[in-house]
């Protein structure tokens, strides 16, 4: 169960237009609302200027921890075990806040705890997911490399066998959490087959090297990972995968997750713009009382709506296990297309003020392009769903 959080009165007000909320458990909606209250009360105050100063905020991870927030829908080993959707509206949240808060949950939850939880042996599940739900011990996903992100099978990255395990060898790019990471889950070919590899970071040999310089996801930690033979014991390999379907599956947990996630970030954008451009006074009237800002805001409060029926239904068939990763593709190129263009709409209605870091549109105008891109491009998602619907490959 996730703990309650004490928190103020929240002035942010959730569009929910169609009564959706009605469609969610009690549970579910209790669980959306002690994030929401969290990230009004100890993410929104200071999140613009750790934005601005390109850091995290770590004295959250603790806090994530307390709440039962890291591996939430995991069940057993210090994890809470709520509904796919419960996680899901947890993300909702947490994006609210900031893309790279959700992020780092997302990372630490669906990339590193969940295959851990689902392909690990006990001994590795009871060594790590207890330290990681807490939030004592932090993971990383090492997939993509500077060569290979849409084509993780290109992987140059190689595990040998060596003398009581194995040696690797390789570079990852653009890991969120590498440099802070206690555990990488490193995904390297052995005998050609890709397989899953947890490797402490202090391994010697191993290195991380934060990115500087981003215009996105500032508020979090994204990094390269150098291999450079390191060599870690038999006990280190996932053993219940084999090939892509071991980081493919991840990403699949992760893409669910993200979908929620988008949505918030533009339910943040459309709140923000609403409730200036009905202060904002030009000529006669608020500009709120003019056509053309109607028109946007009614186009935002539009694809929200969608947005938000398609995450139901997504979690629904997830809790059946009837999700099929082609539908978690259409939902993840539509929502975060979607909040891509309202938080633009939101920086437009808010003119010069959307560019400063007083108000967030802008904010999660620039995170948004970083998720358009990551974890399958919104191209890549087209053509996984149009592979669905034809029957004929396009990625080759």
């Amino acid at each position: 169960m996730i703990a309650r959080y004490n928190a103020c009165a929240m002035p942010y007000a959730a569009l929910d237009y169609y009564a959706i909320d009605e469609l969610y458990t009690h549970e579910e909606r209790m669980v959306r609302d002690t994030v929401r209250e969290l990230v009004e009360s100890r993410v929104m105050p200071t999140i613009g200027k750790h934005w601005s100063a390109g850091t995290f905020p770590h004295e959250l991870v603790p806090v994530f921890g307390e709440m039962g927030l890291l591996g939430p829908s995991l069940v057993g080993y210090g994890c809470a075990g709520i509904s796919p959707s419960a996680y899901g509206l947890i993300c909702q949240e947490l994006e609210r806040g900031d893309s790279g808060i959700r992020s780092f949950c997302s990372v630490q939850s669906s990339l590193v705890m969940y295959p851990i939880w689902a392909f690990g042996s006990e001994e590795q599940k009871q060594k790590w997911l207890p330290e990681m739900a807490a939030g004592r011990a932090i993971g990383c996903f090492g997939l993509t490399e500077p060569d290979f992100g849409s084509n993780p099978g290109g992987m140059l990255t190689t595990a040998t066998r060596s003398h009581g395990g194995y040696r690797l060898r390789g570079t990852k790019r653009w890991i969120t959490n590498g440099s802070v990471a206690h555990v990488a889950l490193v995904w390297a070919k052995l005998d050609g087959v890709v397989r899953g590899f947890l490797v402490p970071t202090n391994s010697p040999g191993f290195s991380a090297r934060d990115i500087h310089g981003k215009w996105s996801l500032r508020a979090s930690v994204t990094s390269e990972l150098v291999l450079e033979d390191v060599d870690v014991p038999e006990e280190a390999l996932l053993p219940g995968v084999t090939g892509l379907k071991g980081p493919l599956s991840c990403l699949s947990q992760a893409r669910f997750g993200i979908c929620y996630g988008a949505v918030g970030a533009a339910m943040a954008c459309f709140d923000e713009a609403l409730r200036y451009a009905k202060d904002r006074v030009q000529f006669s009237r608020p500009i709120a009382g003019y056509q053309l800002v109607q028109q946007k805001l009614v186009a935002m409060a539009s694809e929200i709506t969608k947005a938000q029926l398609m995450c139901w239904r997504l979690g629904r068939l997830k809790e059946a296990d009837k999700l099929d990763p082609s539908q978690i593709s259409l939902a993840k190129r539509n929502n975060v297309s979607i909040a891509r263009d309202i938080a633009r709409d939101a920086r437009d209605i808010l003119g010069a003020n959307g560019v400063t870091d007083e108000y967030q549109c802008g904010r999660h105008m620039l995170n948004l392009e970083s998720v358009y891109t990551y974890e399958g491009t919104h191209d890549i998602h087209t053509l996984a769903v149009g592979k669905d619907l034809t029957g004929l490959s396009a990625f080759e």
